[in-house]
């Protein structure tokens, strides 16, 4: 799915200490909005990695390419700049980047 490629977010706290998974090749920042909304903006290094939601999750990949297998799936599809998917709760998905570095906001639904 297709986008507007989001470039600043106004007036939000942000929690300066990372979240860093799988020894440093995910890194993310929380990004909390005045009505309560929540949000993370983060950076993949080339690998596979697996995350598990909680809340549904929206993740629109700013930069870079991806690829994304969702739980119970064995297609993996393509995701680059401008471009979006969906995670429903309780759920899984895998994400791989084969090069470079994937930028990324997630947003819990």
């Amino acid at each position: 799915m297709s986008m507007n490629t989001v470039e600043r977010f106004d007036d939000v706290s942000v929690i300066c200490k990372a979240n860093i998974y799988f020894d440093g090749k995910v890194i993310s920042h929380t990004i909390f909005f005045k009505d309560g909304n929540k949000k993370t903006v983060g950076l993949i290094f080339p690998g596979s990695f697996t995350f598990n939601t909680d809340a549904p999750e929206k993740m629109e990949i700013l930069a870079g390419n991806c690829r994304v297998r969702q739980d119970g799936s064995d297609h993996w599809a393509a995701y680059g700049p401008g471009t979006f998917f969906l995670v429903p709760g309780k759920s899984s998905f895998e994400i791989a980047v084969d090069k470079g570095v994937t930028e990324y906001v997630c947003s819990f639904e």
